[in-house]
């Protein structure tokens, strides 16, 4: 059996005081097949990046395989695919690379195409079929369905369901469940291994947490029960002294030597008592350290005085090329909440600028309502720049309560100094929506608002949707989401 040995591992990044790793112990099955999760910051990438090499730490990683990381760098996108395949794995046979496209539901023409023209998608797919083929490598997979629509996520799963050694990173809950039989977690103390898909790992979590939150609540009557045990016996003990300077009765002296050992004994009894206090004090200490805490998110949605805020009808979007879906029609009332679906490409963020009156070529009818405040969360991050209190007051905000959201979605304090360039991905994500759930809209516009966001803070924004009273349309490829919030969805089709 062959394996990754990782032996008091500690990591922390130069000029920074927060440490992210701290004599981490591991040892994996190079068979495995490694789903990695926590809250975004905790060091899922960092520990990808070490593994690979790329940082200085302390401690040791001893294998007896090398590391591959995904996205893997290409050097020269304008060449053929097929060269770009044949770069990265010089000893594949034609034929292997075809298999591999093929389980990966990829049309083999993509390879005579010049790489930087496929999509995002077909890039993903592409370059996970290129370093499976190399051998003795285990792969290091970070965020791969970020650009993956539903149907490419499931055919990621199913691909990676067929192979074996490696990690990767997701936050999709269908897709880990479909392709992994480990989960490694990156808590807020230390990191956990747990054979099992992602739901076997959330149900064992729970049952975790529901019992040392039981053994807490016992703890603390105990604690208190023996704190009230242990000043009861030293009161005696006080109270039985203080008979030694007693009167004479009938003529007889008080025997100090007795009443001196009986008060002994009470305060004995009393350090005893103590004593289990101070074990039970520590062992609740050690409880709950790694329960996440997550605070109740809140929207507030402007009144609309009509029912309806959007009508579309006969619409689709034509850049040129041909018309990009099907005509379409529909309308968005007061407390929808409609998932727009369609495979990557067919229109789904244009038909949102559309809403927002960008400039879209199209034909048919978008007719927003008048006066109608409409907040966005787009997809890409470019806007995130600067720093928090910046940030806020560029999109009139309110700070205090800007930065209350993000701590309740697992932001540090010591994260609102910093660069907002420098945060994760998942970071810059939870900024974008932290700052939507400011605006007071009567529709919220989210394209892809949960990508690179850990799972937590997606089930803190389901929860908040289910609750609210919100307008929202959104585009999410996370099934789990999308099942859980949407009241109906809405579906891109391609045209006849």
């Amino acid at each position: 059996m062959s394996q990754i040995a990782i032996s008091k591992l500690g990591f922390t990044y130069e000029g920074s005081h927060e440490i992210i790793f701290d004599k981490v112990d591991l040892v994996l099955d190079t068979r495995w097949k490694l789903g990695l999760i926590g809250r975004n910051g905790r060091g899922k990438t960092t520990l990808l990046k070490l593994l690979c090499g790329e940082f200085p730490y302390t401690g040791s990683i001893t294998a007896t395989v090398d590391f591959d990381y995904f996205p893997y760098p290409v050097a020269d996108p304008g060449k053929p695919t097929r060269e770009v395949v044949a770069g990265i794995a010089p000893e594949a046979m034609d034929w292997e690379v075809e298999r591999e496209l093929s389980l990966l539901e990829v049309d083999e023409a993509v390879l005579e195409r010049p790489y930087h023209l496929l999509s995002g998608g077909e890039s993903t797919k592409v370059l996970l079929a290129a370093l499976f083929l190399k051998a003795h490598r285990f792969l290091l997979i970070d965020e791969p369905t970020n650009h993956l629509d539903e149907g490419g996520r499931a055919a990621v799963s199913r691909y990676l369901k067929g192979k074996r050694g490696f990690i990767v990173v997701s936050h999709d809950r269908h897709f880990l469940d479909g392709c992994t039989d480990h989960i490694l977690a990156i808590n807020r103390r230390g990191i956990t291994l747990q054979k099992g898909n992602y739901t076997c790992w959330r149900e064992e979590k729970e049952r975790q947490d529901r019992s040392e939150e039981h053994q807490n609540a016992n703890l603390k009557k105990e604690i208190k029960r023996l704190k009230a045990a242990a000043r009861q016996r030293e009161n005696w003990s006080d109270q039985v002294e203080k008979t030694k300077k007693g009167t004479r009765v009938a003529g007889l002296r008080p025997d100090r030597g007795h009443i001196g050992a009986v008060s002994a004994k009470m305060m004995k009894r009393a350090k005893a008592i103590d004593s289990r206090r101070q074990d039970a004090v520590a062992e609740k200490s050690a409880l709950l350290q790694n329960i996440e805490n997550l605070g109740e998110l809140k929207l507030t949605p402007l009144p609309y005085c009509k029912n309806n805020m959007v009508t579309v009808e006969g619409f689709t979007i034509d850049y040129g090329e041909g018309a990009l879906f099907a005509p379409l029609s529909f309308t968005l009332s007061r407390g929808d909440r409609i998932a727009l679906r369609g495979c990557n490409g067919s229109g789904k963020s244009s038909l949102l600028k559309c809403i927002c009156g960008g400039p879209v070529p199209h034909a048919g009818e978008c007719l927003v309502g008048s006066g109608l405040g409409i907040s966005r969360v787009c997809q890409d991050a470019r806007e995130v720049v600067g720093n928090l209190k910046d940030y806020a007051e560029s999109y009139g905000i309110e700070e205090s309560r800007f930065k209350a959201i993000l701590r309740k979605m697992g932001f540090e304090r010591e994260h609102f100094d910093g660069v907002l360039e420098a945060m994760s991905p998942g970071q810059k994500k939870k900024v974008m929506l932290a700052r939507s759930l400011c605006e007071s809209a009567h529709l919220y516009l989210w394209d892809e608002p949960l990508n690179d966001m850990d799972v937590q803070s997606r089930e803190q924004v389901e929860a908040l949707l289910l609750q609210s009273q919100g307008t929202i349309l959104f585009v999410e490829h996370d099934q789990a989401f999308c099942e859980a919030v949407a009241t109906r969805e809405i579906v891109l089709r391609k045209p006849h």
